[in-house]
């Protein structure tokens, strides 16, 4: 049998692809470095907010028990700490209730005591896996609290989350309106207003003072404190750690993120439009009509150890100062409780589905103005894992041609390489002399040597667009294909009693299924690509180095893809299937070396293809340094 080499240019294009994958995988990557320090860290703000609430709990006690028998005594102490805030603790709603307004799609539970919901759950959507009967619960037992930290005129400091508001529910047609009001007295008031339509995610907002500005110091703004701690709601909490992260919109349109790893675990940036705490699949994000001029964002990562850290995924902190306007604060804001998908955010036409990792540039417009439009119309007539194979199928026919000029290329190289080889013997003794010949035997056969590499760097953009894709596609979530129960999650078809390192404590059947697919993709190709270009001397045994890539592509493909989404895994699986099939395709009914070969050595009877600007430039080098090596030796 004949011995098979290596073509430089494919191998170049593998290495890029497979370089782009390992930083694919490792680039959201947590950093545990300094774990030690922020549990300390973390301890330290657990011992002072338990102290600040045995502080408070004497006040929130005397507040109830003044709102329970109208004891004048306990009045006047409170009156000393609250100012005349005190008033508040004469109301019924002192006692310490709850409000509950809910449409088709949201339940929210508002508290008396702070004014702020302590309860948000999705009716639609459940947690880790479908029928397991325990729906979203996006706030719930504490895990998020909103405070304002109010100066008054008499030099009291008092939180919001300490105080206690009146609520009033009322209808506006169809939408249900609750005004929770913190009262100073009759008519003095602070009001949170939210306003809840049917059929909608979104939750109007408002925050207004009235005949405050006697009672209030507004030489300071009102510091909104917002904190949620996300609940983990997806059966891989490594993988819903990824991508998890606390997003915002400021300055115009401007977009970005804190990563929680590492030195970007908090960002300061100003006019901001919108903050989202956002979890793999589901939100929460506070909007604003009047962009804070200040904020501060903090992310921390919550999962040290995942076998321990089971519940929580990160914590999530916003800090944003309300300005006054003539003494009051009149803000017009939203909530939106929901699901992470890209048309759901995109349909309140507010920049929303920012939040969905698309890529950025090419990858982002692949993704937006092809994946998505034609997934969403595939999965809306046939079952979401057959979209995948059809979608799949008709990417890869759309890339077909291609595909044809890289098989192209590497049959011209492959044809030419008994003359390359000759000219490598001819000009062994000047490695520069053999560059120029062989560049003048690829011009005057009409051979592009950059021609096999290209075509793989164009499909680059495609492989990496749907890294970012189906990871994010919230269709996927919670349906089934085959053996896979969820295709937004790996699909675990064996329990490891043990964990290996960087692979996991399960083994996923689609991955092992790429694996295999890829592998016998890179040994059919691999012959072709060998016999295309001889060895160049100077160059490492690259013809050896595929014989290693051609096993450590699919372990890397086991190993990487093991926890990662089915629907990515089955996407790749079935890539790679096609593509061997293309090749094969190709290769039978296309692919002629008879014709190929007697067309070169027609080209070459013909006048000298015009170089193309690569070529001619590296001419140009080449002949550059041919003429300082002819210099020195004649100057020695």
């Amino acid at each position: 049998m004949e011995e098979k080499k290596l073509d430089l240019n494919s191998i170049i294009g593998f290495v890029l692809i497979f370089g782009i994958l390992i930083w694919i995988m490792y680039k959201n990557k947590p950093d545990e470095k300094a774990i030690a320090a922020e549990k300390a860290k973390k301890e330290l703000v657990i011992k002072e907010a338990k102290a600040k609430e045995l502080a408070n709990k004497a006040v929130a006690n005397a507040t109830i028990a003044v709102a329970t028998t109208g004891d004048s005594t306990q009045l006047a102490q409170l009156q000393k700490s609250l100012g005349n805030f005190a008033y508040s603790a004469t109301l019924p709603s002192a006692k310490g209730d709850f409000t509950i307004i809910e449409n088709e799609l949201v339940k929210l539970k508002v508290a008396n005591k702070g004014g702020f919901i302590v309860e948000a759950i999705l009716k639609k959507f459940e947690k880790f896996e479908k029928g397991s009967g325990e729906l979203v619960e996006l706030i719930k037992d504490n895990n998020s609290n909103l405070n304002l930290q109010l100066f008054t005129a008499d030099n009291h400091t008092l939180n919001t989350k300490d105080l206690y508001f009146e609520p009033t529910i009322t209808k506006v047609g169809a939408d249900q309106v609750l005004s929770m009001k913190l009262k100073a007295g009759a008519n003095a008031f602070l009001e949170y207003k939210y306003i809840l339509k049917p059929n909608d995610y979104m939750v109007g907002f408002d925050i207004r003072s009235q005949d405050l500005n006697k009672v209030l110091n507004t030489s300071k703004p009102l510091d909104l404190e917002w904190g949620l701690k996300t609940f983990r709601t997806e059966k891989s909490i490594s993988y819903e750690n990824r991508y998890t992260l606390l997003n915002y919109e400021h300055e115009g349109d401007k977009f970005n993120n804190v990563s929680g790893t590492g030195k970007d675990k908090e960002e300061t940036p100003e006019k901001v439009n919108f903050i989202a705490f956002k979890q793999h699949f589901f939100t929460t994000i506070l909007l604003t009509n009047t962009p804070f001029e200040k904020s501060k964002l903090q992310s921390d990562n919550l999962v040290a150890d995942e076998k321990v850290d089971t519940v929580f995924v990160k914590q999530f902190k916003a800090t944003v100062p309300l300005a006054y306007t003539n003494g009051e604060v009149d803000y017009k804001m939203s909530w939106y409780f929901g699901p992470s998908d890209y048309k759901t955010l995109k349909a309140y036409d507010k920049n929303l589905e920012k939040i969905i990792p698309l890529g950025w540039g090419i990858f982002g417009w692949i993704n937006k103005f092809i994946f998505i439009p034609l997934f969403g119309f595939l999965s809306s007539y046939i079952a979401y894992g057959i979209a995948i194979i059809v979608f799949t199928i008709l990417i890869k026919i759309a890339m077909s041609p291609i595909t044809f000029k890289s098989f192209l290329s590497q049959a011209k190289m492959k044809v030419l390489r008994p003359e390359i080889t000759e000219l490598g013997e001819k000009f062994k003794k000047d490695p520069m002399k053999k560059q120029q010949e062989t560049m003048k035997l690829y011009s005057k056969a009409g051979v592009n040597p950059m021609a096999g590499c290209i075509p793989a760097l164009i499909q680059l953009p495609f492989m990496y667009a749907s890294f970012q894709f189906f990871p994010s596609a919230f269709e996927l979530r919670q349906k089934s294909f085959l053996w896979a129960d969820d295709l937004s999650s790996f699909d675990q078809v064996v329990k490891l009693p043990f964990h290996i390192p960087m692979y996991g404590d399960h083994i996923s059947l689609f991955p092992i299924l790429a694996a295999i697919a890829i592998f016998f993709y890179m040994k059919m190709t691999s012959g072709d690509q060998q016999m295309a270009a001889p060895q160049q001397e100077g160059m490492p045994d690259m013809a050896k180095m595929m014989k290693y890539m051609i096993y450590i592509s699919p372990i890397m493909m086991l190993i990487f893809f093991n926890s990662y989404g089915a629907g990515l895994s089955l996407y790749n699986f079935i890539s790679n299937l096609i593509t061997i099939g293309i090749m094969i395709v190709i290769k039978r009914y296309f692919i002629d070396s008879d014709k190929i070969h007697a067309q070169i050595q027609e080209n070459k009877l013909k006048e000298p293809k015009k170089q193309g600007k690569f070529q001619r430039k590296l001419q140009e080098v080449m002949e550059q340094a041919e003429a300082q090596k002819a210099a020195q030796q004649k100057k020695k």
